[in-house]
């Protein structure tokens, strides 16, 4: 998948004025959606200064949709920007990702355990 542009309407879950929400098609845990530019933009940095401001209210959107299924403790939020970052697909996107009580072990360290071994401190 190059982009986004192919997701029928029937996934999205909500569509504002910059940005569309939809379930994450590899979720990480239950309830992992993503917020999707309307217009192709490789990552973040390429968004309008318009979109930007916009995103924070399509990430609380995104959390009210979980919160309607799910009992979410906490999240994780985040954004792949470049191959060497992990990105894959080059179409904005933001992960919102419902972490749960026990879920791993030991959270401690979050998006840090990107890089193993960095983590933990």
């Amino acid at each position: 998948m190059k982009d986004f542009t192919t997701i029928s309407n029937d996934r999205i879950l909500y569509k504002g004025k910059y940005f569309f929400i939809i379930e994450d098609g590899f979720p990480v845990s239950p309830g992992h959606l993503l917020i999707i530019s309307n217009e192709i933009r490789k990552d973040f940095f390429e968004l309008t200064d318009e979109e930007k401001n916009d995103l924070p209210k399509m990430i609380e959107k995104a959390k009210e949709l979980i919160l309607a299924k799910h009992q979410a403790d906490a999240y994780n939020i985040g954004m792949n920007c470049g191959v060497d970052a992990g990105q894959t697909v080059f179409h904005f996107h933001c992960h919102l990702i419902p972490r749960y009580k026990g879920d791993m072990e030991n959270p401690r360290g979050g998006v840090r355990h990107v890089i193993p071994s960095k983590g933990s401190y």
